[in-house]
């Protein structure tokens, strides 16, 4: 699912970067919409970072806490599981025309 994967740990602080690829420009902005409203809690300590590039959603996440950041990981990876599954049920998405 992630073609980069990058973390790391810095006096009391965790990082983690994916790359999730679509097959279209088109796929990842639906994907950023659904998956853009969820917000972080303000308690946790944990900043998810989302956007695009070409054909993939890039997520970022910057935490105090690993246990806050393997819930939000985990929780993000729930909903994208099924923007995707969604995706694939409708089918390839229609040009809307304006």
């Amino acid at each position: 699912m992630a073609s980069c994967v990058k973390d790391s740990i810095s006096d009391n602080h965790f990082e983690l970067t994916i790359e999730v690829p679509f097959p279209s420009q088109r796929e990842v902005s639906i994907a950023l919409q659904s998956l853009s409203p969820d917000r972080e809690p303000g308690t946790g300590g944990t900043i998810k970072t989302l956007s695009t590039s070409v054909s993939a959603l890039c997520v970022k996440w910057n935490a105090v806490e690993a246990r806050s950041l393997r819930v939000s990981v985990g929780s993000f990876l729930d909903h994208l599981a099924l923007v995707m599954e969604t995706i694939d049920a409708f089918g390839q998405p229609a040009l809307q025309c304006k």
